[in-house]
C-alpha cells in the first residue's frame, strides 16, 4: 500500500461514538463536496473484523448526508445504491441543489477478486462517492480514505488515514472538527 498523506485515529468507547465520528466525517465531506464537487468520484474503503462498525459507520454517514429512506446492509446484493441531495451546492451558480449517487459495497461474499470486475462495478467508481467494505476481496485502486475500525476492550479503535488530495482533505478537517 502506499504511503498514507495525513492520519486521524480515535478510541471510541461505543457504537453510539462510532456514529458521532462518523457523522463528523459526512460534514467534512458533505462541505468538500459542496464547495468542490464530486469530480472523479471518492472512494471510502472500510476495513475492520465482522462486527467492527462498518456497516454502522455507513448507516450513520448516509444519514448524516440527510439520507431518510432505509439504509440496508449490501451482503448478499454486494452492491446498494443511494442517491444524496446536497442543498446549497456552490461549485455551479445556476444550480441551487445537487445529487450524488453513492454506493455502499460489501465484498466479504466474494470468493475471487475478479469477481469484482466481472460485475462491472469499478464503473460505478467514477464521478460517485463509494464507501466499500471488506475492499482487499477486490482489486481496486487506491482509495482518497481507508477507515479501520478494530475492536478494543468494550469500544473500537478508528484509524481514517487519507492516500490522495481529497482524502488529506478531509483527514485534515476532520482532525479540526474535534
Amino acid at each position: 500500500m502506499h504511503n498514507a498523506l495525513g492520519k486521524y485515529s480515535v478510541v471510541l468507547q461505543d457504537e453510539m461514538a462510532t456514529q458521532i465520528l462518523a457523522e463528523k466525517f459526512a460534514v467534512v465531506l458533505m462541505e468538500h463536496i459542496a464547495t468542490h464537487g464530486i469530480g472523479l468520484g471518492i472512494q471510502c474503503h472500510l476495513s475492520g473484523d465482522l462486527g467492527a462498525g462498518k456497516t454502522t459507520w455507513v448507516r450513520a454517514l448516509l444519514r448524516a448526508c440527510g439520507y431518510t429512506g432505509r439504509v440496508k446492509s449490501p451482503t448478499y446484493t454486494l452492491c446498494e445504491p443511494y442517491s444524496l441531495t446536497l442543498k446549497n451546492f456552490r461549485a455551479n451558480a445556476n444550480e441551487k441543489h445537487a445529487y450524488i449517487d453513492v454506493y455502499h459495497f460489501d465484498l466479504y461474499r466474494l470468493r475471487d477478486a475478479r469477481e469484482w470486475e466481472e460485475a462491472g462495478f469499478r464503473d460505478y467508481l467514477s464521478g460517485a462517492l463509494c464507501l466499500i467494505e471488506w475492499p482487499e476481496r477486490a482489486l481496486l485502486p487506491v482509495p482518497d480514505v481507508i477507515i479501520t475500525l478494530s475492536e478494543k476492550g468494550s469500544g473500537r479503535d478508528a484509524q481514517i488515514e487519507a492516500y490522495s488530495p481529497v482524502g488529506k482533505i478531509l483527514v485534515d478537517h476532520l482532525s479540526y472538527a474535534r
